[in-house]
């Protein structure tokens, strides 16, 4: 089992089988294991018997007797030979290593279900939409609300429904084993069923909402108990008023006035399967029936945990389901048939999503994770590459890449460490010594620009003459002005 489990699967076929030679060896353990148990237990008495008749007082007759027994039985059957344990698990190696076709398709699936890929639920969808009574959707909004049981009304959970409900739990029963060997769905359904007589106990079963199983909450039951504290104050009520009481639990009604607020009172905080069987009044024809029909509603809520359960289980392969019919509504005919050849033939079944593309011309890869097309790669341009020293000699792919790179922050952060700011005037420049040297170029271009106020201000004396302002100030300190 262990070289079973770190034996390498690449496919989902492979995975699936893997699961079940697993499960065989499992199964194989666990009869030896219990054969075992019953040879030390010896419940029919035959090991002791033997022990015995070898440890008396003729023990060497009986040893000759069965070493004569043996001879006898191998004279008779000279070809017999006994397969030792450790032959079946060499065959199992064998069979991993070199699969057989019948080894590759150890399960039985539907062309539709792509070997455990996929649900085929088309016969429970045909099901479905024959019920009356409920809305008429397609196949891809049926995948995504079979399990949604809760928004069908009770009153149209009939007889056919529960047919329905049978089909559809033994489809995925069946297909769960199929793809989950190894889960151990008894335990499972066992579980599901403890969590629904809880909630059906509790009432919070959904779709099935809780009828009243309480004495204060019953129908009818509109005397409210808590508000007294004996049965002297009930008393008070009048006999009518607790014979309706009564009624509305199902008690006996008849009696003093005494004995039906005795009664009554004895009901406060309890449930009514908790009371006395003495209590109540003698059944009638239709509380039978009613009785009955609980029971069928119970019966159907617990189908309906369990395909709860099995749907969850099987979410993966649903959403997977969902996603190949819309793809292949998307398609068109030719498309259609195209891809069902491509997913009979064998080399193609058996891809795996993470294998590695074969890529020798080291395209970019595309959404899907293959290979872009040449022409396109060819289209963009990125078969020319483009370097930028000032991003730490990155390599960009493409005129579109490149173009796009200088406003980004790898860029910027490169022009930062120089202390140049990252302007249009750099646009296309990728090397450091020609983005200092623009860098100098506008630093003494802006220089040349700036206004100067010395040069550039002018003053006007009292004559009228106008000079800058260093004249201005070397007159005036002179005292010529």
């Amino acid at each position: 089992m262990a070289k079973e489990m770190l034996h390498p699967t690449k496919t989902h076929r492979e995975k699936i089988n893997s699961d079940h030679r697993l499960k065989q060896l499992v199964d194989r353990s666990t009869e030896c294991a219990t054969e075992l148990r019953d040879l030390y237990e010896d419940r029919d008495g035959l090991r002791k018997e033997e022990v015995a008749a070898l440890s008396g007082p003729n023990e060497f007759a009986e040893f000759y007797t069965r070493l004569k027994s043996i001879k006898e039985f191998h004279r008779k059957h000279p070809n017999e030979i006994s397969i030792p344990m450790s032959m079946e698990f060499e065959e199992l190696t064998k069979a991993r290593e070199n699969p057989t076709e019948e080894m590759q398709n150890m399960v039985e699936f539907t062309d539709e279900e792509g070997y455990g890929k996929y649900l085929d639920l088309h016969e429970c969808y045909e099901k479905y939409i024959n019920l009356k009574g409920v809305e008429r959707v397609d196949y891809i909004t049926y995948l995504s609300t079979f399990d949604q049981l809760f928004d069908i009304p009770k009153e149209r959970k009939n007889a056919a429904y529960r047919e329905y409900l049978q089909i559809l739990l033994e489809y995925l029963e069946s297909y769960c084993n199929r793809i989950k060997p190894l889960l151990e769905l008894q335990e499972e359904m066992e579980e599901v069923r403890s969590d629904f007589e809880r909630q059906w106990g509790d009432g919070m079963f959904p779709g099935w909402p809780k009828e009243a199983m309480g004495a204060l909450t019953h129908a009818g039951a509109h005397l409210d108990l808590s508000a007294f504290s004996s049965w002297e104050e009930l008393a008070s009520l009048g006999l009518d008023r607790l014979k309706s009481a009564l009624m509305a639990l199902g008690l006996k009604c008849g009696g003093t006035l005494e004995e039906r607020a005795q009664r009554l009172f004895s009901t406060k905080g309890k449930r009514l399967q908790d009371l006395d069987a003495t209590l109540f009044a003698k059944s009638k024809p239709g509380k039978a029936g009613k009785s009955r029909d609980s029971e069928r509603q119970k019966e159907l809520a617990a189908l309906e945990a369990q395909a709860y359960r099995l749907a969850e289980l099987l979410g993966e392969q649903r959403a997977a389901t969902r996603d190949n019919v819309q793809r292949k509504q998307a398609r068109t005919g030719e498309e259609r048939e195209e891809s069902d050849e491509e997913h009979f033939s064998e080399d193609d079944s058996d891809d795996d999503d993470d294998d590695i593309p074969y890529n020798p011309k080291n395209l970019p890869l595309g959404w899907d994770g293959k290979p872009i097309p040449y022409w396109l790669y060819k289209l963009h341009g990125l078969n020319i590459n483009y370097n930028c020293e000032i991003c730490g000699n990155y390599t960009y792919r493409g005129p579109k890449a490149f173009q796009r790179h200088f406003a980004e922050w790898r860029h910027a952060h490169g022009m930062r460490c120089l202390g140049i700011p990252n302007t249009a005037h750099f646009a296309n420049v990728t090397l450091i010594e020609d983005a200092v040297a623009l860098w100098q170029k506008i630093k003494s271009s802006k220089e040349m620009e700036r206004w100067k106020p010395d040069m550039e201000e002018e003053y006007e004396d009292s004559t009228g003459n106008v000079v800058t302002k260093k004249t201005f100030d070397d007159l005036k300190r002179q005292g010529l002005l």
